[in-house]
Protein backbone atom coordinates (compact mmCIF):
# COMPACT_ATOMS: atom_id res chain seq x y z
CA UNK A 1 0.00 0.00 0.00
CA UNK A 2 1.01 3.58 -0.91
CA UNK A 3 3.43 4.95 2.53
CA UNK A 4 1.98 8.22 2.45
CA UNK A 5 -1.68 6.81 2.02
CA UNK A 6 -3.33 4.95 5.12
CA UNK A 7 -5.92 3.03 3.17
CA UNK A 8 -8.24 2.34 5.98
CA UNK A 9 -8.06 5.31 7.59
CA UNK A 10 -9.73 6.74 4.84
CA UNK A 11 -12.60 3.77 5.02
CA UNK A 12 -12.86 5.21 8.54
CA UNK A 13 -13.65 9.16 7.44
CA UNK A 14 -15.68 7.89 4.83
CA UNK A 15 -18.24 5.27 7.08
CA UNK A 16 -18.07 8.08 9.63
CA UNK A 17 -19.10 10.47 7.02
CA UNK A 18 -21.91 8.57 5.77
CA UNK A 19 -23.28 6.62 8.75
CA UNK A 20 -22.81 9.92 11.59
CA UNK A 21 -22.84 13.01 9.22
CA UNK A 22 -25.62 11.83 6.50
CA UNK A 23 -23.59 12.50 3.61
CA UNK A 24 -24.45 10.15 0.79
CA UNK A 25 -22.33 6.98 0.45
CA UNK A 26 -22.19 7.21 -3.94
CA UNK A 27 -20.89 10.14 -3.43
CA UNK A 28 -18.77 10.44 -0.79
CA UNK A 29 -17.22 7.21 -2.07
CA UNK A 30 -16.81 8.75 -5.52
CA UNK A 31 -14.99 12.16 -4.08
CA UNK A 32 -12.46 10.05 -2.18
CA UNK A 33 -11.78 8.27 -5.18
CA UNK A 34 -11.01 11.04 -7.59
CA UNK A 35 -9.18 12.78 -4.77
CA UNK A 36 -7.13 9.85 -4.67
CA UNK A 37 -6.44 8.81 -8.36
CA UNK A 38 -2.87 8.04 -8.26
CA UNK A 39 -3.04 5.64 -6.16
CA UNK A 40 -2.93 2.09 -7.51
CA UNK A 41 -6.06 0.28 -9.32
CA UNK A 42 -5.40 -2.17 -6.10
CA UNK A 43 -5.52 0.64 -3.48
CA UNK A 44 -8.65 2.35 -4.76
CA UNK A 45 -10.24 -0.95 -4.87
CA UNK A 46 -9.45 -1.84 -1.36
CA UNK A 47 -11.30 1.68 -0.14
CA UNK A 48 -14.40 1.14 -2.26
CA UNK A 49 -15.00 -2.61 -1.27
CA UNK A 50 -14.40 -2.08 2.58
CA UNK A 51 -16.36 0.70 2.55
CA UNK A 52 -19.23 -0.52 0.25
CA UNK A 53 -19.29 -3.90 2.32
CA UNK A 54 -19.68 -2.75 5.42
CA UNK A 55 -22.42 -0.51 4.89
CA UNK A 56 -23.74 -3.10 2.69
CA UNK A 57 -23.37 -5.86 5.23
CA UNK A 58 -24.11 -3.59 8.62
CA UNK A 59 -26.87 -5.34 9.88
CA UNK A 60 -24.84 -8.74 10.05
CA UNK A 61 -22.18 -7.10 11.28
CA UNK A 62 -23.83 -5.48 14.46
CA UNK A 63 -25.46 -8.64 15.06
CA UNK A 64 -22.41 -10.50 15.49
CA UNK A 65 -20.46 -7.58 16.69
CA UNK A 66 -23.24 -7.65 19.80
CA UNK A 67 -22.75 -11.42 20.40
CA UNK A 68 -18.60 -10.92 21.28
CA UNK A 69 -18.77 -7.10 22.65
CA UNK A 70 -19.94 -6.62 25.84
CA UNK A 71 -20.72 -2.53 24.96
CA UNK A 72 -23.72 -3.03 22.19
CA UNK A 73 -22.61 -1.25 19.03
CA UNK A 74 -25.11 1.72 19.46
CA UNK A 75 -23.39 2.50 22.53
CA UNK A 76 -19.58 2.66 21.39
CA UNK A 77 -17.79 5.76 20.17
CA UNK A 78 -18.16 6.75 16.56
CA UNK A 79 -14.74 6.24 15.66
CA UNK A 80 -14.67 2.44 17.52
CA UNK A 81 -17.92 1.43 16.22
CA UNK A 82 -16.94 2.21 12.37
CA UNK A 83 -13.31 0.62 12.85
CA UNK A 84 -14.91 -2.62 14.48
CA UNK A 85 -17.61 -2.74 11.49
CA UNK A 86 -15.09 -2.16 8.73
CA UNK A 87 -12.79 -4.84 10.64
CA UNK A 88 -15.65 -7.82 11.01
CA UNK A 89 -16.34 -7.04 7.58
CA UNK A 90 -12.58 -7.77 6.06
CA UNK A 91 -12.76 -10.73 8.72
CA UNK A 92 -15.82 -12.43 7.22
CA UNK A 93 -15.20 -11.41 3.57
CA UNK A 94 -12.01 -10.91 2.23
CA UNK A 95 -9.87 -14.26 2.62
CA UNK A 96 -6.88 -12.41 1.03
CA UNK A 97 -6.08 -10.49 4.59
CA UNK A 98 -5.28 -12.27 7.24
CA UNK A 99 -7.41 -11.71 10.66
CA UNK A 100 -4.32 -10.97 12.71
CA UNK A 101 -3.56 -8.17 10.35
CA UNK A 102 -6.66 -7.03 10.14
CA UNK A 103 -6.98 -6.79 14.29
CA UNK A 104 -3.72 -4.98 14.35
CA UNK A 105 -4.27 -2.50 11.70
CA UNK A 106 -7.49 -1.56 13.97
CA UNK A 107 -5.83 -1.49 17.36
CA UNK A 108 -3.25 0.98 15.38
CA UNK A 109 -5.90 3.44 13.71
CA UNK A 110 -7.98 3.27 17.13
CA UNK A 111 -4.89 4.71 18.93
CA UNK A 112 -3.85 7.03 15.92
CA UNK A 113 -6.88 8.78 16.02
CA UNK A 114 -6.71 9.81 19.82
CA UNK A 115 -8.50 6.17 21.31
CA UNK A 116 -5.08 4.29 22.84
CA UNK A 117 -6.78 3.49 26.12
CA UNK A 118 -9.42 1.61 23.69
CA UNK A 119 -7.13 -0.31 21.90
CA UNK A 120 -7.16 -3.17 24.25
CA UNK A 121 -10.71 -3.50 24.23
CA UNK A 122 -10.83 -3.24 19.93
CA UNK A 123 -8.36 -6.39 20.12
CA UNK A 124 -10.33 -8.24 22.41
CA UNK A 125 -13.80 -8.11 20.78
CA UNK A 126 -11.98 -8.79 17.26
CA UNK A 127 -9.60 -11.73 18.17
CA UNK A 128 -12.80 -13.10 19.44
CA UNK A 129 -14.74 -13.09 17.07
CA UNK A 130 -11.76 -14.03 14.39
CA UNK A 131 -11.93 -17.11 16.56
CA UNK A 132 -15.49 -18.05 17.31
CA UNK A 133 -16.96 -17.48 13.76
CA UNK A 134 -18.45 -20.51 13.77
CA UNK A 135 -20.11 -20.39 17.11
CA UNK A 136 -22.15 -16.94 16.01
CA UNK A 137 -26.00 -17.47 16.37
CA UNK A 138 -28.44 -16.69 13.69
CA UNK A 139 -32.13 -16.19 14.12
CA UNK A 140 -34.38 -19.30 13.61
CA UNK A 141 -35.61 -19.15 10.15
CA UNK A 142 -39.16 -20.58 11.58
CA UNK A 143 -39.61 -18.77 14.83
CA UNK A 144 -38.54 -15.38 13.64
CA UNK A 145 -38.76 -14.86 9.50
CA UNK A 146 -38.54 -11.33 9.04
CA UNK A 147 -35.42 -11.09 11.23
CA UNK A 148 -33.88 -13.63 9.96
CA UNK A 149 -33.62 -12.48 6.90
CA UNK A 150 -33.10 -9.14 8.10
CA UNK A 151 -29.60 -10.39 9.30
CA UNK A 152 -29.08 -12.54 6.44
CA UNK A 153 -29.51 -9.85 3.51
CA UNK A 154 -28.68 -6.99 5.91
CA UNK A 155 -31.98 -5.29 5.30
CA UNK A 156 -33.87 -3.71 8.05
CA UNK A 157 -36.76 -5.70 9.36
CA UNK A 158 -39.70 -2.99 7.63
CA UNK A 159 -38.51 -3.17 4.48
CA UNK A 160 -38.85 -6.72 4.17
CA UNK A 161 -41.39 -7.09 6.14
CA UNK A 162 -43.03 -4.57 3.25
CA UNK A 163 -41.64 -6.46 0.62
CA UNK A 164 -43.52 -9.89 2.26
CA UNK A 165 -46.88 -8.38 2.76
CA UNK A 166 -46.60 -6.49 -1.04
CA UNK A 167 -45.04 -8.94 -3.22
CA UNK A 168 -44.91 -12.39 -1.68
CA UNK A 169 -42.11 -14.63 0.41
CA UNK A 170 -40.50 -16.06 -2.21
CA UNK A 171 -40.38 -12.82 -4.33
CA UNK A 172 -38.67 -10.68 -1.53
CA UNK A 173 -36.09 -14.03 -0.77
CA UNK A 174 -34.89 -13.71 -4.74
CA UNK A 175 -35.10 -9.61 -4.37
CA UNK A 176 -33.07 -9.50 -1.03
CA UNK A 177 -30.34 -12.00 -2.72
CA UNK A 178 -29.82 -9.62 -5.67
CA UNK A 179 -29.48 -6.55 -3.81
CA UNK A 180 -26.22 -8.28 -2.41
CA UNK A 181 -24.80 -8.91 -5.79
CA UNK A 182 -22.24 -6.29 -7.88
CA UNK A 183 -24.15 -4.04 -9.71
CA UNK A 184 -23.00 -3.78 -13.50
CA UNK A 185 -21.56 -0.71 -14.89
CA UNK A 186 -23.78 0.01 -17.62
CA UNK A 187 -23.46 2.57 -20.35
CA UNK A 188 -25.57 4.21 -23.63
CA UNK A 189 -24.60 4.89 -26.38
CA UNK A 190 -24.44 8.57 -27.59
CA UNK A 191 -26.14 7.69 -30.71
CA UNK A 192 -25.40 11.50 -32.09
CA UNK A 193 -21.44 10.95 -31.55
CA UNK A 194 -21.03 7.24 -32.80
CA UNK A 195 -22.74 3.79 -33.42
CA UNK A 196 -22.87 1.70 -30.86
CA UNK A 197 -20.13 -0.46 -32.87
CA UNK A 198 -18.13 1.93 -33.28
CA UNK A 199 -18.18 2.89 -29.21
CA UNK A 200 -17.34 -0.89 -28.88
CA UNK A 201 -14.43 -0.69 -30.71
CA UNK A 202 -13.26 2.38 -28.80
CA UNK A 203 -13.85 0.80 -25.68
CA UNK A 204 -11.87 -2.00 -26.55
CA UNK A 205 -9.32 0.38 -28.02
CA UNK A 206 -8.71 1.55 -24.64
CA UNK A 207 -8.39 -2.08 -22.71
CA UNK A 208 -12.25 -2.62 -21.76
CA UNK A 209 -14.06 -5.51 -21.72
CA UNK A 210 -17.15 -4.33 -23.88
CA UNK A 211 -20.61 -6.63 -23.43
CA UNK A 212 -23.80 -6.08 -25.24
CA UNK A 213 -26.79 -5.77 -23.73
CA UNK A 214 -29.08 -8.29 -25.76
CA UNK A 215 -32.47 -6.18 -25.10
CA UNK A 216 -31.11 -2.55 -25.70
CA UNK A 217 -28.60 -2.58 -28.43
CA UNK A 218 -27.49 0.96 -27.50
CA UNK A 219 -26.25 -0.70 -24.35
CA UNK A 220 -23.18 -2.32 -23.20
CA UNK A 221 -21.81 -3.32 -19.68
CA UNK A 222 -18.33 -2.40 -19.23
CA UNK A 223 -15.15 -4.04 -16.90
CA UNK A 224 -12.36 -3.11 -16.56
CA UNK A 225 -12.71 1.06 -15.57
CA UNK A 226 -10.56 2.20 -13.28
CA UNK A 227 -11.24 5.93 -13.25
CA UNK A 228 -13.57 7.10 -15.76
CA UNK A 229 -12.08 10.69 -16.36
CA UNK A 230 -9.17 9.09 -17.61
CA UNK A 231 -11.15 7.00 -20.51
CA UNK A 232 -11.17 9.70 -23.77
CA UNK A 233 -14.08 8.08 -24.71
CA UNK A 234 -16.01 9.28 -21.48
CA UNK A 235 -15.14 12.65 -21.56
CA UNK A 236 -15.55 13.05 -25.86
CA UNK A 237 -19.26 12.19 -24.63
CA UNK A 238 -19.13 9.06 -26.36
CA UNK A 239 -21.70 7.05 -23.72
CA UNK A 240 -23.67 8.53 -20.73
CA UNK A 241 -23.19 6.14 -17.82
CA UNK A 242 -26.78 4.59 -17.02
CA UNK A 243 -28.56 1.89 -15.85
CA UNK A 244 -30.52 -0.39 -18.46
CA UNK A 245 -33.82 -0.23 -16.38
CA UNK A 246 -33.15 3.85 -16.29
CA UNK A 247 -33.11 3.90 -20.22
CA UNK A 248 -36.10 2.10 -20.50
CA UNK A 249 -38.06 5.06 -19.58
CA UNK A 250 -36.81 7.04 -22.66
CA UNK A 251 -37.86 4.10 -25.52
CA UNK A 252 -41.36 3.84 -23.67
CA UNK A 253 -41.80 7.44 -24.06
CA UNK A 254 -41.04 6.81 -28.25
CA UNK A 255 -40.34 10.49 -29.44
CA UNK A 256 -41.06 11.54 -32.59
CA UNK A 257 -39.59 14.35 -34.48
CA UNK A 258 -40.16 17.63 -33.40
CA UNK A 259 -41.68 16.65 -30.28
CA UNK A 260 -41.50 19.22 -27.68
CA UNK A 261 -40.56 17.68 -24.52
CA UNK A 262 -40.81 18.51 -20.73
CA UNK A 263 -38.63 15.79 -17.86
CA UNK A 264 -39.66 17.80 -14.82
CA UNK A 265 -36.89 16.17 -11.67
CA UNK A 266 -33.97 15.62 -14.83
CA UNK A 267 -30.89 15.88 -12.84
CA UNK A 268 -28.43 14.66 -13.77
CA UNK A 269 -30.14 14.83 -17.39
CA UNK A 270 -29.54 10.98 -18.74
CA UNK A 271 -33.29 10.62 -19.88
CA UNK A 272 -33.32 14.06 -21.23
CA UNK A 273 -29.85 13.43 -22.95
CA UNK A 274 -31.66 9.98 -24.26
CA UNK A 275 -34.77 11.94 -25.52
CA UNK A 276 -32.77 14.42 -27.07
CA UNK A 277 -30.72 12.12 -29.13
CA UNK A 278 -33.62 10.18 -30.40
CA UNK A 279 -35.24 13.04 -31.81
CA UNK A 280 -31.69 13.23 -33.49
CA UNK A 281 -31.81 17.25 -33.15
CA UNK A 282 -35.28 17.79 -33.73
CA UNK A 283 -37.93 19.22 -31.74
CA UNK A 284 -36.75 20.50 -28.41
CA UNK A 285 -36.27 19.20 -24.76
CA UNK A 286 -36.22 20.86 -21.30
CA UNK A 287 -34.19 19.50 -18.17
CA UNK A 288 -36.25 20.76 -14.85
CA UNK A 289 -34.75 21.03 -11.58
CA UNK A 290 -35.46 22.10 -8.20
CA UNK A 291 -31.55 24.02 -7.40
CA UNK A 292 -29.04 25.54 -9.46
CA UNK A 293 -26.60 22.85 -8.10
CA UNK A 294 -28.97 19.99 -9.84
CA UNK A 295 -29.18 22.09 -13.04
CA UNK A 296 -25.46 22.45 -13.28
CA UNK A 297 -24.80 18.44 -13.41
CA UNK A 298 -27.61 18.58 -16.29
CA UNK A 299 -25.48 21.37 -17.93
CA UNK A 300 -22.28 19.73 -18.05
CA UNK A 301 -23.69 16.38 -19.51
CA UNK A 302 -25.36 18.28 -22.14
CA UNK A 303 -21.37 20.18 -22.93
CA UNK A 304 -19.61 16.64 -22.53
CA UNK A 305 -22.42 14.34 -24.73
CA UNK A 306 -22.40 17.89 -27.32
CA UNK A 307 -26.54 18.00 -27.62
CA UNK A 308 -27.90 20.85 -29.49
CA UNK A 309 -31.79 20.38 -28.45
CA UNK A 310 -31.77 20.17 -24.71
CA UNK A 311 -32.18 23.32 -22.34
CA UNK A 312 -31.44 22.94 -18.48
CA UNK A 313 -33.66 25.20 -15.96
CA UNK A 314 -34.08 25.73 -12.21
CA UNK A 315 -38.06 25.02 -12.07
CA UNK A 316 -40.08 23.54 -9.24
CA UNK A 317 -41.88 20.79 -9.96
CA UNK A 318 -44.78 21.20 -7.35
CA UNK A 319 -44.99 25.09 -8.92
CA UNK A 320 -47.71 25.27 -12.36
CA UNK A 321 -46.17 27.07 -14.67
CA UNK A 322 -48.96 28.26 -16.83
CA UNK A 323 -46.51 29.27 -19.69
CA UNK A 324 -46.16 25.21 -19.99
CA UNK A 325 -50.93 24.73 -19.93
CA UNK A 326 -50.88 21.81 -22.99
CA UNK A 327 -47.44 22.53 -23.99
CA UNK A 328 -45.60 19.53 -24.08
CA UNK A 329 -45.99 16.30 -26.39
CA UNK A 330 -44.32 14.21 -23.84
CA UNK A 331 -43.87 15.41 -20.19
CA UNK A 332 -41.66 12.76 -18.37
CA UNK A 333 -42.15 12.61 -14.46
CA UNK A 334 -39.40 10.88 -12.77
CA UNK A 335 -39.84 11.82 -9.38
CA UNK A 336 -38.13 11.45 -6.05
CA UNK A 337 -38.59 8.41 -4.26
CA UNK A 338 -37.37 6.49 -1.60
CA UNK A 339 -35.13 4.48 -4.34
CA UNK A 340 -35.12 1.13 -3.03
CA UNK A 341 -34.57 -0.47 -6.36
CA UNK A 342 -31.41 1.32 -6.66
CA UNK A 343 -29.79 0.06 -2.86
CA UNK A 344 -27.11 -2.34 -4.91
CA UNK A 345 -24.91 1.26 -5.80
CA UNK A 346 -26.50 3.07 -3.08
CA UNK A 347 -25.93 1.15 0.01
CA UNK A 348 -27.16 3.50 2.75
CA UNK A 349 -30.60 3.98 1.34
CA UNK A 350 -31.44 0.74 3.53
CA UNK A 351 -30.52 3.22 6.94
CA UNK A 352 -31.50 6.20 6.00
CA UNK A 353 -35.41 5.89 4.57
CA UNK A 354 -38.36 4.91 7.17
CA UNK A 355 -41.64 3.79 6.75
CA UNK A 356 -42.77 7.59 7.06
CA UNK A 357 -40.20 8.97 4.56
CA UNK A 358 -42.15 6.46 2.10
CA UNK A 359 -45.43 8.35 3.06
CA UNK A 360 -44.27 11.03 2.51
CA UNK A 361 -42.71 10.89 -1.13
CA UNK A 362 -45.80 8.95 -2.16
CA UNK A 363 -47.67 12.21 -0.99
CA UNK A 364 -44.79 14.82 -2.87
CA UNK A 365 -45.40 12.42 -6.16
CA UNK A 366 -49.04 12.77 -6.19
CA UNK A 367 -48.74 16.83 -5.29
CA UNK A 368 -46.47 16.48 -8.61
CA UNK A 369 -47.79 14.63 -10.89
CA UNK A 370 -51.59 17.31 -10.03
CA UNK A 371 -49.39 20.07 -10.92
CA UNK A 372 -47.38 18.44 -14.23
CA UNK A 373 -50.20 16.48 -16.10
CA UNK A 374 -51.14 20.49 -16.96
CA UNK A 375 -48.54 20.38 -19.42
CA UNK A 376 -49.51 17.31 -21.48
CA UNK A 377 -51.25 17.98 -25.12
CA UNK A 378 -54.35 16.58 -25.96
CA UNK A 379 -53.15 12.78 -27.38
CA UNK A 380 -50.11 13.79 -25.30
CA UNK A 381 -47.96 11.34 -23.32
CA UNK A 382 -47.27 11.52 -19.33
CA UNK A 383 -44.23 8.88 -18.37
CA UNK A 384 -44.18 8.50 -15.09
CA UNK A 385 -41.21 6.34 -13.48
CA UNK A 386 -39.24 5.80 -10.02
CA UNK A 387 -36.32 3.88 -8.84
CA UNK A 388 -37.88 1.56 -6.29
CA UNK A 389 -40.04 -1.35 -5.14
CA UNK A 390 -43.03 -0.33 -3.23
CA UNK A 391 -46.52 -0.27 -4.26
CA UNK A 392 -47.23 3.06 -2.35
CA UNK A 393 -45.08 4.53 -5.02
CA UNK A 394 -45.87 3.28 -8.08
CA UNK A 395 -49.44 1.05 -8.60
CA UNK A 396 -51.62 2.66 -6.24
CA UNK A 397 -49.99 6.40 -6.80
CA UNK A 398 -50.90 5.56 -10.39
CA UNK A 399 -54.42 4.36 -9.49
CA UNK A 400 -54.85 7.38 -7.41
CA UNK A 401 -53.94 9.51 -10.41
CA UNK A 402 -56.63 7.63 -12.74
CA UNK A 403 -59.36 8.49 -10.62
CA UNK A 404 -58.20 12.10 -10.13
CA UNK A 405 -57.70 12.66 -13.68
CA UNK A 406 -59.97 11.32 -16.02
CA UNK A 407 -59.02 12.68 -19.18
CA UNK A 408 -56.19 9.90 -19.08
CA UNK A 409 -55.91 6.68 -20.18
CA UNK A 410 -53.18 3.84 -19.00
CA UNK A 411 -51.38 2.57 -21.72
CA UNK A 412 -48.94 0.51 -19.67
CA UNK A 413 -47.25 0.22 -16.39
CA UNK A 414 -44.65 -2.07 -15.15
CA UNK A 415 -42.49 -2.60 -11.86
CA UNK A 416 -38.85 -4.07 -12.83
CA UNK A 417 -37.46 -6.11 -10.43
CA UNK A 418 -33.62 -6.41 -9.89
CA UNK A 419 -33.59 -9.97 -9.68
CA UNK A 420 -35.51 -10.40 -13.47
CA UNK A 421 -32.69 -8.87 -15.60
CA UNK A 422 -29.50 -6.47 -15.05
CA UNK A 423 -31.03 -3.48 -14.01
CA UNK A 424 -32.26 -1.64 -11.11
CA UNK A 425 -35.47 -2.07 -9.50
CA UNK A 426 -37.84 0.33 -11.47
CA UNK A 427 -41.10 1.51 -12.12
CA UNK A 428 -42.85 2.88 -15.51
CA UNK A 429 -45.91 3.57 -16.06
CA UNK A 430 -47.20 5.10 -19.38
CA UNK A 431 -50.72 7.56 -20.14
CA UNK A 432 -51.88 9.17 -22.47
CA UNK A 433 -53.89 12.24 -22.34
CA UNK A 434 -57.47 12.02 -24.31
CA UNK A 435 -58.02 14.08 -27.39
CA UNK A 436 -61.20 15.55 -26.13
CA UNK A 437 -60.46 15.83 -22.54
Amino acid sequence: MTDSVNLRELVLSLLISITRDGEYSHIAISNVLEKYQYLEKRERAFISRVTEGTLERMIELDYIINQFSKVKVNKMKTVIRCIIRSSVYEILYMDSIPASATCNEAVKLAKKKGFSDLGGFVNGVLRNISRNLDKVEYPDREKEPIKSLSVQYSMPEWIVKLWQEEYGIERTKRMLASLLMEAPFSIRTNLSKNTPEQLKEILVSEGLTVISNQELPEAFYIEGVDYLQSLESFREGRFYVQDVSSMKVAKAAEPKENDYVIDVCAAPGGKSIQIAELLQGSGKVKACDLTEYKVGLIEENIRRCGIKNLEAICRDATIYDETEREAADIVIADLPCSGLGVMRRKKDIRYQMTPEKLKSLAALQREILHVVQEYVKPAGTLLYSTCTIHRGENEENIEWFLKEHIDFELIFMEQIFPMEGSGDGFFIAKLRKKRNG
